[in-house]
């Protein structure tokens, strides 16, 4: 009996050990660090293409449940093609009062002429502009109280550097929910910045 137990904790323990490694091997949204401060980073964006849903979602769990399963539909397959698209990191989550949207940044291979058309219309495909972000980062598991905390406490450091913002916060979220250890999450927002 105490082998069986012994192989089902150590089963327990490595899964999720092993499982937190896939972020690893994703590709991530390419960006240059521009500056570093104490409490956030700035950094240049290049364009990059998106798949983006819209909501009235005024929450980061209703937003999460609603926009993942139309944006994931549509890299699973539910397209002209019904091809597969590799998943990226991170997916982006504006929530505000106007209007929320969830974003996954489409794979670098791709160009927005050569990305298949979603069959869900609510799936919609663009090209984001070049852009200056402040960005601070924390670990753990995201809701609307740490996203607020987080995005409070950028708005003051970066109120108090004199730095003009041009944006909405952006959640960024780098981990699939099973991934238990090493969890990053970001919020960004648009800055007016010169190199």
């Amino acid at each position: 009996m105490k082998p069986l137990f012994l192989l089902i904790i150590i089963t327990a323990i490595s899964i999720p050990i092993l499982m937190s490694f896939t972020s690893v091997r994703i590709e991530k949204q390419k960006y240059r660090v521009v500056k570093k401060e104490k409490e956030f980073e700035i950094r240049f964006y290049p364009p990059a293409i998106f798949a983006t849903t819209r909501s009235t979602a005024k929450s980061y769990q209703e937003l999460g449940s609603s926009g993942f399963r139309k944006i994931a539909g549509y890299i699973f397959g539910n397209n002209e093609s019904s091809a597969k698209i590799a998943m990226t990191a991170p997916v982006h989550m504006d929530i505000n009062e106007k209007g929320s949207s969830m974003s996954f940044v489409m794979p670098s291979e791709y160009t927005l002429d050569k990305l298949p058309r979603p069959v869900d219309s609510r799936v919609e495909l663009h090209e984001s502009p070049a852009a200056y972000m402040a960005a601070i980062e924390f670990g753990g598991y995201a809701g609307d109280q740490k996203i607020k905390q987080y995005t409070d406490r950028l708005l003051l450091a970066l109120n108090q550097k004199g730095i003009k913002t041009t944006g909405n916060p952006t959640y960024l979220g780098y981990n699939a929910p099973y991934e238990f250890i090493g969890r990053k999450n970001e919020i960004v927002i648009a800055i007016s910045w010169k190199e």
